[in-house]
């Protein structure tokens, strides 16, 4: 529970007191004061708040030791994600991409929702029972989101767990694994893994109305543009929103780093739960630095005001 009141200026001078002349001890106590401050002022504007938009990124899967495959680190075999997530490198070799997202797939699978992801779902599911909402827009594809029970999701990249067939362009739910037998076993991630070269006919194909096209991860790859109908439905979010949280994302991302500023000019509270601060953080009303699965939980804790 946090408290509704903390005496921070009666703490400070006894700190300080204690340690005089250690400029450092000093600077922690007014940065401790400075965070307890903004605790408190943020959990005002949620007990107030009817329309709460969530808006994730690879921070908060980091937390659930999903790869980010970003920076120096950031290689499947000898390849970086931007070398395989494009239109032109499953044009090239469908086998190698889908190899790529077979390890993606069964990796998340092996993983579970963080406290942050469990968190947003538990405030979801407490605030809807009293007529406000909550919903979650994340550039994540790894749906770990659904899996800790969030049910208001708009997934601007896509998901790891849907299909597109590139022939009849149906979209289809697969949590199939593997999601063909070929790639059953394959996918290992070791630079010195040759590639399977599984023949394109034994890749995924459809299963709709006998079409047995050739099958492709529905994500938005470097190179495509996001889909206009979740964008609509994401502007529409952002436009009745009173309250933006902003958790686990660099803001470096376009268009999703224009989304909280956007929001933010119009003069609505955002709240930026991340390990460090971004090119974004001056603009945004409350700054949370640390995990996600800590800094979250406590923020949007059942607030004493509410009645359910």
């Amino acid at each position: 529970m946090i408290p509704r009141q903390l005496n921070t200026g009666r703490l400070i001078a006894r700190w300080c007191s204690r340690t005089s002349g250690n400029s450092g001890h000093r600077k922690d106590v007014v940065d401790m004061a400075r965070n307890a401050s903004d605790v408190s002022e943020f959990r005002k504007a949620f007990s107030k708040a009817k329309h709460i938009a969530v808006l994730t990124g690879a921070g908060v899967s980091a937390e659930s030791d999903v790869p980010t495959f970003r920076g120096a680190g950031g290689y499947w075999r000898k390849w970086q994600a931007q070398e395989l997530a494009t239109p032109e490198a499953f044009s090239r070799n469908p086998s190698r991409v889908w190899e790529f997202y077979h390890y993606r797939r069964e990796l998340v699978l092996s993983r579970s929702p963080n406290a942050a992801h469990r968190a947003i779902a538990e405030c979801e599911a407490r605030l809807s029972r009293q007529g406000r909402s909550v919903v979650v827009i994340t550039q994540n594809i790894d749906e770990l989101h659904r899996r800790a029970g969030s049910q208001n999701i708009l997934e601007i990249h896509g998901s790891l767990f849907k299909t597109r067939c590139m022939s009849c362009g149906n979209v289809a739910a697969n949590h199939k694994s593997p999601i063909c037998s070929a790639l059953g076993g394959k996918g290992a991630p070791d630079p010195n893994t040759s590639d399977a070269m599984i023949p394109v006919e034994d890749l995924p194909r459809c299963e709709n109305g006998g079409c047995n096209g050739l099958l492709r991860p529905h994500v938005v790859w470097f190179g495509e543009t996001l889909d206009s109908n979740i964008l609509t439905q994401v502007e529409k979010e952002l436009e009745i929103c009173d309250l933006c949280l902003v958790v686990g994302t660099s803001s470096v991302v376009y268009p999703a780093a224009m989304f909280a500023p956007q929001v933010a000019s119009r003069g609505v509270p955002v709240a930026e739960f991340n390990m460090e601060a971004t090119p974004a953080t001056n603009r945004f009303m409350f700054h949370f630095p640390g995990p996600c699965g800590t800094t979250l939980p406590p923020a949007l804790h059942r607030h004493e005001s509410e009645v359910i």
